[in-house]
């Protein structure tokens, strides 16, 4: 008999695609002799519950079946009690829209992701933890703020049913304000207060987002650190031109970028600020920002 997993599943993950994909999925995994349980969220935060639960009863195995947004709350239902108490394992049936941590790996989406299942290919992974006024976020792939979380802000509230359309609609509206703000902070090893203006900054433990833009090319996830990429002041028509680089790691090589690996960054924020987290929308007022480094063991 191989591993033992509890599959936390979204069903309504990439449009509905996940629910039909995951008999099969599952038949593959079961034949391979993989001992695999099935529970299925109701609503929005309800893979947190499930995952929180299922630790303190003893369960150390997962699946994330959805999209980033599920392993997201999962993530989040294991932290903070795992520290100390025993690495959690959590692999990934990738069928929802969104899939960026996986692609660090392999571009072979839900095929890549049940041969690692079967083979046991564990590895570890660091786990974020964002300190904010309201609480404590974990994440695994990447928070952003600025140009990047605006577009992902804009689709989730207003686009949230129009599929791609709503997706480029989103962009349009975000060049058209094109607001290039300062979100004051501190990265290791600086003395004071960066408050200069930017395009967007993003604080990453994988390279991609947004299924295949390579946002933090240097990034990897078991280092021990955030990889801290920040775009200063560009202009419209600088950003349209550069867009192409964003999907292959060489928008780092642009003068106005920045990038650097760190294990801690602090804020200054003034208010809370919209923030794109593991393909996730929310509203932070952060505060800190580090590293649990190796706390999470990842199939992939």
């Amino acid at each position: 008999m191989g591993q033992t997993y509890l599959a936390i599943a979204n069903p309504a993950a990439g449009g509905g695609r996940g629910g039909k994909l995951l008999g099969s999925a599952l038949k593959r995994l079961r034949d391979a002799g993989l001992d695999v349980t099935v529970a299925t969220t109701r609503s929005a935060g309800h893979a947190t519950e499930i995952a929180r639960d299922a630790y303190q009863h003893g369960t150390r195995n997962f699946i994330a079946v959805g999209g980033d947004g599920t392993a997201y709350e999962i993530v989040n239902g294991l932290f903070p009690q795992a520290i100390g108490n025993g690495i959690p394992t959590l692999g990934f049936l990738p069928l929802g829209t969104g899939n960026s941590f996986l692609r660090d790996f392999s571009g072979r989406g839900v095929e890549h992701a049940i041969e690692s299942l079967i083979a046991n290919k564990i590895r570890p992974c660091d786990v974020m933890r964002m300190r904010h006024r309201g609480g404590v976020i974990y994440y695994i792939n990447l928070l952003s703020m600025g140009f990047s979380a605006d577009v992902a802000t804009l689709r989730a509230r207003r686009f949230s049913g129009w599929g791609e359309l709503g997706y480029f609609a989103s962009i349009f509206l975000t060049l058209a304000r094109f607001n290039r703000r300062p979100f004051p902070l501190r990265v290791e090893g600086q003395e004071h207060m960066d408050d200069r203006p930017c395009l967007f900054v993003t604080f990453n433990n994988s390279k991609f987002t947004g299924g295949t833009m390579v946002i933090a090319p240097s990034a990897e996830v078991d280092d021990g650190l955030i990889e801290y990429v920040r775009w200063g002041p560009i202009g419209r028509l600088g950003l349209i031109r550069n867009l192409p680089g964003l999907y292959d790691g060489t928008h780092i090589q642009h003068p106005l970028a920045e990038c650097k690996a760190v294990s801690r960054v602090e804020f200054n924020l003034d208010a809370p600020v919209d923030v794109m987290v593991d393909g996730e929308v929310l509203s932070l007022h952060c505060e800190e920002l580090d590293v649990l480094p190796r706390a999470l063991n990842v199939v992939a």
